[in-house]
């Protein structure tokens, strides 16, 4: 029973040496004709390709179910189903609605927005090492920071107070009129 688990064949190594090239192979082109966006990090779905095709990647190369060709069928769908998606989205502001989180304003400013980040669920700890992470030395620099549809975190700041915040910049951002409002005051 211990040797099925250590050793492998040289026919299944073999297997396993043409499965890896053709399945790499097939992501790359597959990628080359539905263009990056399949790896892209912009939406939920995009981040469930990205954790699918890996996850197809893997079985199809490491063991013989499913076979090499049922895993090259199952990565094309895929990847004609995400760009099916991404079209659709591009196409539709309802499909894009239903399958977008929307961005979060988390500070407007020097405020942090407690609701908002229990909306996001996060805690002032996250908030506070986005904003390290940002280069962020005080408050006082903080423009905004947003919690985007992707999980990421985006903090924008810097030391001049006269350059007005690009409304268009937050357009979809919720709790965005907080901001602007607090933009139009100063």
């Amino acid at each position: 029973m211990l040797d099925k688990w250590i050793t492998a064949s040289g026919s299944q190594l073999a297997m396993i040496l043409v499965s890896s090239v053709l399945v790499y192979a097939a992501i790359l082109l597959y990628t080359r004709v539905t263009g990056l966006r399949s790896f892209s990090k912009m939406s939920a779905a995009d981040f469930a390709m990205t954790i699918a095709v890996g996850s197809l990647f893997g079985a199809t190369i490491s063991s013989p179910n499913p076979t090499l060709f049922a895993g090259l069928f199952a990565l094309l769908c895929l990847f004609v189903a995400q760009w099916g998606l991404a079209y659709a989205r591009r196409k539709s502001d309802r499909v894009s609605k239903v399958v977008d989180n929307q961005p979060l304003l988390l500070m407007a400013g020097n405020e942090i927005l407690h609701d908002n980040l229990q909306r996001a669920n996060l805690t002032e700890s996250d908030l506070y090492g986005k904003l390290r992470e940002a280069n962020a030395l005080n408050f006082s620099q903080v423009k905004a920071v947003v919690f985007e549809t992707t999980g990421d975190v985006s903090v924008l700041h810097g030391e001049d107070d006269d350059v007005p915040l690009e409304p268009r910049l937050f357009q979809d951002v919720m709790g965005a009129d907080r901001l602007l409002q607090s933009s139009v005051d100063q």
